[in-house]
């Protein structure tokens, strides 16, 4: 690989850059979905913060001996009298008064009875758990689903920027000005990499984002569990982005009118969806997102997930993430070809076949 190849390849790369930070589109787009992952991370923490905050007002007369009083905002009173006067006012729902049963208190409502209070004041059996490390279903498909937009979104918008760059080169024929001055596969290792070092800088700056509003909320239980996933979904997404990358130029260079891209592009388009449908549906059946960690196209997302269940071996991300890079290579290169062949070929679609055997 020559100097002037390489040289060839950084100023694609840098062009690329340019247009993405350019396009008003891109910059709304990545703007949204930083705000939608951090205000998604924030409204969790208020919502649980309130729900571990809910306490129940109820006015207590003095005498009363309860066991435990942490799900109750209690105002205390003197006399029986007092405590009823809160209740008609609306202060308290329910006062708990002394009385001659075997518990040494009653409990006063208004209208209804205070069910809430009934149920706190209940006595509540000794719980084991068998397997007390377990996440809940919601928290765990909140994770995945969380994991698939950002993979989706990112994997689009990039993936069919490319794709349209590519197009509109080929119908405008500036390509044929580029391809006088460099390679065709140095044009298209350009347009891989400056996407790719965009949709990188994009995963990085929301997992940062995150990592802050997580730490902002004091939500430190879910930012220890969250952190190696993160890490290890930021590397996935680096090295599976270039196959994607690559399957959106090589189907895209087929065509020559921007009314064809959608044709070639849907199914590297589905192969986006459907891990990200996987995912959302199934996140916490562990056949399913074993299986998505091991598929190139799933892997980011699936291997993600495992890391933070606890369910993969040391050694099976390492695995996982060489053979989505052995996939890459192979994508690239098949890629290559078919970019190559079909650049300068304008008017009707380029089978598929043709642009492989040149």
């Amino acid at each position: 690989m020559n100097s002037s190849f390489l040289h060839a390849v950084q100023l694609v790369t840098a062009r690329e850059i340019q247009a993405r930070l350019r396009s008003k589109a891109f910059v709304v787009s990545a703007a949204i979905l930083l705000v939608v992952v951090v205000a998604s991370i924030v409204i969790g923490g208020i919502v649980g913060k309130a729900t571990a905050d809910d306490t129940t007002p109820v006015a207590v007369v003095d005498g009363v001996s309860l066991e435990s009083t942490d799900a109750f905002d209690v105002t205390p009173t003197r006399t029986v009298a007092q405590a009823e006067r809160l209740v008609r006012d609306g202060e308290v729902d329910a006062a708990i008064v002394p009385s001659d049963d075997a518990l040494g208190y009653s409990v006063v409502g208004l209208e209804d009875t205070p069910t809430d209070v009934v149920s706190a004041l209940s006595v509540t059996p000794s719980v084991e758990l068998l397997d007390p490390g377990s996440l809940s279903a919601g928290l765990v498909s909140a994770i995945g689903i969380m994991f698939g937009v950002v993979f989706f979104a990112s994997a689009v918008t990039f993936g069919s920027s490319i794709a349209q760059s590519v197009v509109e080169e080929k119908s405008t024929r500036v390509v044929e000005i580029l391809m006088a001055a460099i390679p065709a596969r140095a044009l298209l290792a350009g347009k891989v990499l400056g996407n790719s070092i965009m949709a990188f800088a994009q995963i990085v700056a929301i997992a940062i984002a995150g990592v802050v509003a997580l730490a902002v909320t004091g939500q430190d239980n879910l930012f220890t569990l969250l952190g190696p996933s993160v890490l290890w979904f930021v590397g996935f997404f680096a090295i599976g982005f270039v196959l994607i990358a690559s399957l959106f130029a090589a189907s895209a260079v087929l065509v020559s009118r921007q009314e064809d891209v959608g044709s070639v592009t849907m199914p590297v388009m589905m192969l986006v969806m459907i891990p990200y449908i996987l995912i959302v549906v199934a996140a916490d059946d562990p056949t399913i997102v074993g299986i998505m960690s091991y598929v190139p196209f799933s892997a980011p997302i699936g291997m993600p997930m495992r890391i933070f269940l606890g369910t993969a071996e040391w050694w099976e991300p390492i695995l996982s993430l060489l053979v989505v890079a052995a996939s890459v290579v192979v994508v690239v290169v098949v890629g290559a070809r078919i970019y190559e062949n079909a650049l300068l070929r304008t008017g009707g679609r380029v089978k598929l076949t043709e642009a492989l055997r040149g």
